[in-house]
């Protein structure tokens, strides 16, 4: 496997690297967040940004999911009442008035993303009329990242068709496996027709940006089997694949509980599946991207990332981010002037607060001066594989080796095995090699929340 780890390395880099730890789409992790910070804390912050002259990311959360899958980690309600979907919808419309009214002039949208659940879950009238109602508040910048999260199995060709009408140029879908006895556990039964129509059906309706995503460590995976069905997403030549390692947190997610542990590889066979989704798509011409992303080279993704301005947010890696970063619909996260929000996760909740006009928030954090130079750090090392000491010390008025001396202490046993190197001058450290296999690790040594929290139970996944 051409820049995969070899067997005889693996159980050294599992003993040494495979524990629970966060994936950092934000610093401080989501189970930092508490009930101290309010609808009044967020109104306090969209005022601030309100004030801000730059554009804004914005992402929509559609719960909706015809079937709950059971690898499924994301906040989704099964439904097929009609009539529930449209009085969420009703609802989220008066969100966007309510949130729209408090950020005033500031209404350019650079990053625009609905997510889920399953987005096109919605009829094509409801998904016109929801971004009809984002437009009359907002306006969607020339140029900006305009996605959505579709799922072969439930978008039709009308639907495709609006989305391209509407202007969405970047569509991101779910694969996870083709391999039926794969499927017929994870309960996603998704034929292989069913993808391929879809991908060819984006390339004729001139989609500048297709995404599929794929999910190693799931129960009943196989190395051969994995292989061949990376083998056929190379085939569909998407510009983006997403390779995500499986998070089993059957303490979390009630769903996972149906899944055997001993149906799921183990940690040794999960990271040479890994190693052949790098290989397979490396060998393909395809960049890796931050820590589980490869992209063509062409893609905008990958060229921000030869160029290091790679971002990472709530909706993952992008190469057009913006200074506040706002969530509506049940459990969304914004970040919104350097603090998290994030909604109500219940629809009656989530309904009172708004229909009562105030801003549905139920927990988040507030950042400090520290958590920002931690954050920066992080997001460094997450993005792009690097730590740039003089910008980090220009921003934060810091000197990196004595602020940093515990975190160089644990960097340099990383160093003796090859994982992290950096100049005598210390002016810009990298994550190097198997490193990058384990850049989650790299990345938690400058965690310093994490070192302080107490555990009464798991709280992360694996990071393998």
């Amino acid at each position: 496997m051409k820049n995969a780890p070899d067997a005889g390395r693996i159980a050294e880099l599992l003993a040494r690297f495979d524990r629970a730890g966060p994936r950092y789409t934000s610093y401080p992790t989501a189970v930092e967040f508490t009930e101290e910070v309010t609808a009044a804390t967020y109104g306090d912050h969209l005022s601030r940004a309100a004030a801000v002259d730059a554009p804004i990311s914005l992402y929509l959360h559609l719960p909706f999911c015809q079937h709950r899958c059971a690898f499924c980690g994301c906040h989704v309600i099964i439904t097929d009442k009609r009539d529930v979907i449209g009085g969420y919808l009703d609802v989220l419309h008066r969100e966007i008035d309510l949130i729209a009214d408090r950020l005033g002039d500031r209404n350019v949208v650079r990053q625009y993303h609905w997510g889920g659940g399953t987005p096109t879950y919605l009829t094509p009238e409801e998904m016109h009329a929801l971004h009809a109602k984002i437009t009359s508040r907002f306006r969607i910048e020339e140029g900006a990242e305009v996605a959505i999260e579709v799922d072969p199995r439930v978008t039709t060709p009308d639907h495709l068709a609006l989305l391209r009408e509407l202007g969405f140029n970047r569509l991101s879908m779910g694969v996870q496996d083709f391999t039926p006895e794969v499927q017929e556990i994870i309960t996603r039964n998704q034929t292989e027709a069913e993808t391929v129509e879809l991908v060819e059906a984006c390339r004729k309706l001139g989609f500048e940006s297709l995404n599929l995503d794929l999910i190693y460590g799931l129960p009943k995976q196989t190395q051969d089997t994995f292989v061949t069905s990376l083998r056929k997403v190379v085939e569909l030549r998407p510009e983006r694949v997403a390779v995500y390692s499986y998070a089993h947190v059957p303490w979390m997610k009630a769903n996972q509980r149906k899944t055997e542990a001993e149906f799921l590889p183990d940690p040794e066979t999960k990271l040479l599946l890994f190693g052949e989704a790098h290989s397979a798509f490396v060998e393909a011409g395809y960049d890796p991207i931050g820590m589980d992303h490869f992209a063509v080279p062409e893609d905008e993704l990958a060229v921000a990332a030869r160029e290091r301005r790679l971002h990472r947010n709530f909706m993952g890696y992008t190469t057009k981010p913006a200074p506040d970063f706002v969530g509506v619909g049940i459990s969304a996260i914004g970040d919104v002037q350097d603090a998290f929000f994030q909604n109500e996760k219940g629809i009656p909740a989530y309904k009172r607060r708004v229909m009562a006009g105030e801003p549905p928030i139920f927990r988040g954090v507030v950042l400090t001066a520290e958590d920002r130079l931690r954050r920066d750090v992080i997001l460094s090392i997450m993005c792009n594989a690097r730590i740039d000491r003089a910008d980090i010390e220009a921003r934060h008025g810091i000197d990196f080796p004595k602020t940093f001396a515990w975190e160089m202490e644990q960097l340099a046993e990383e160093r003796k095995h090859g994982f992290v190197e950096w100049n005598d001058d210390l002016s810009e450290i990298r994550v190097v090699g198997d490193g990058k296999l384990f850049i989650r690790n790299i990345a938690m040594i400058f965690d310093e929340r994490l070192r302080r929290m107490k555990r009464d139970g798991p709280v992360f996944s694996q990071t393998v």
